[in-house]
């Protein structure tokens, strides 16, 4: 049997819902008087990729950048990258942050097919570029016509834009790390992964390289444990968390029913609004969700790249 760590019941609950498919996995649920927190596989100090989420932590530096009156929604990618001219210069931040830009989902690069089909067949890392790498590749994205269009390229740009006069990882470390006492990071490369650091394994349980590199760390390079993941809740939902303005839907995504802040989704479901985000790479799964007016939140992850959304919305909505 697998072994298990901190709440037993919430961990042979989830063991039984997500069944062989997840052998290694994390949750926690947060409510205004009490955290549990789970692990099976591995130890509650672990690790994972954390995936898209990150673009939700994007979104908050985002709001955050606002609030201090460092950008304004109509701020452009021109205004703070050296990107001479070409057309995604012309961009707003406020597009990027809910996917309205029209950039593509991924910057096409000569060579998009080769990594994908060393992602599939090898399970390698089709990321792994440097943020100066990015904008000098960039002049090949053709924005199209401004609706929603998900795209990882997006919230690249997003937070490097953001971080133009110091780095990711470093805005992270001083708008968000440090006030809320988190431990996560930014790997840029695999020498830089911390020995908390778990393996991924597709959903078929084959090895997959760890997702690392600078240019992506906005779009989907943060580890985080469990623990951080729960501090992280519990800042959103007692609204410290600084840029909680990003939780707020500000557009629509498909009608009425889904709408978006920036980068945070909020959908209506048994007749509660339920905020949330999920991640996936290579070889790992997550979900967050928040039910505000409850004052209840819950994130579960997975160390197999096998999606976890809908046991994760089911335990925010069961109450459990």
């Amino acid at each position: 049997m697998t072994e298990t760590h901190g709440d037993q019941a919430l961990a042979t609950r989830l063991r039984a819902t997500l069944g062989k498919r997840h052998p290694v996995f994390a949750a926690a649920i947060v409510t205004a008087g009490s955290t549990r927190l789970a692990c099976a596989g591995a130890d509650l100090s672990a690790d994972f990729e954390i995936g898209s989420i990150s673009k939700g932590v994007t979104g908050l530096l985002y709001a955050e950048a606002l609030a201090r009156g460092e950008i304004t929604p109509a701020t452009t990618l021109g205004d703070l990258l050296p990107l001479n001219g070409i057309p995604a210069a012309r961009i707003t931040l406020a597009a990027l942050s809910t996917h309205h830009s029209g950039m593509p989902r991924l910057l096409p690069t000569g060579d998009l097919l080769r990594r994908s089909i060393a992602l599939w067949r090898h399970g390698a890392n089709p990321y792994g570029e440097t943020r100066a790498q990015l904008l000098a590749d960039l002049h090949r994205a053709r924005p199209k016509k401004p609706r929603f269009r998900y795209s990882n390229l997006g919230y690249q740009l997003l937070g490097h834009a953001l971080s133009a006069t110091t780095t990711y990882p470093a805005l992270l470390q001083q708008r968000l790390s440090d006030p809320l006492g988190l431990s996560w990071y930014v790997p840029a490369t695999p020498a830089e992964l911390r020995p908390s650091a778990l393996p991924g394994r597709s959903a078929s349980g084959r090895p997959r390289e760890p997702w690392t590199g600078e240019a992506v760390a906005p779009a989907g390079g943060i580890r985080a444990t469990i623990a951080d993941m729960a501090t992280l809740m519990s800042a959103l939902l007692n609204g410290s968390a600084p840029g909680i303005a990003a939780l707020d839907p500000v557009t629509e995504v498909a009608g009425p029913s889904v709408r978006i802040g920036a980068a945070w989704l909020t959908t209506a479901r048994r007749g509660r609004e339920i905020t949330w985000h999920n991640g996936g790479t290579g070889g790992f799964r997550s979900w967050l969700g928040l039910d505000r007016a409850a004052g209840r939140g819950v994130v579960l992850l997975s160390a197999t790249a096998s999606s976890v959304d809908r046991p994760g919305m089911d335990l925010l909505l069961s109450g459990y």
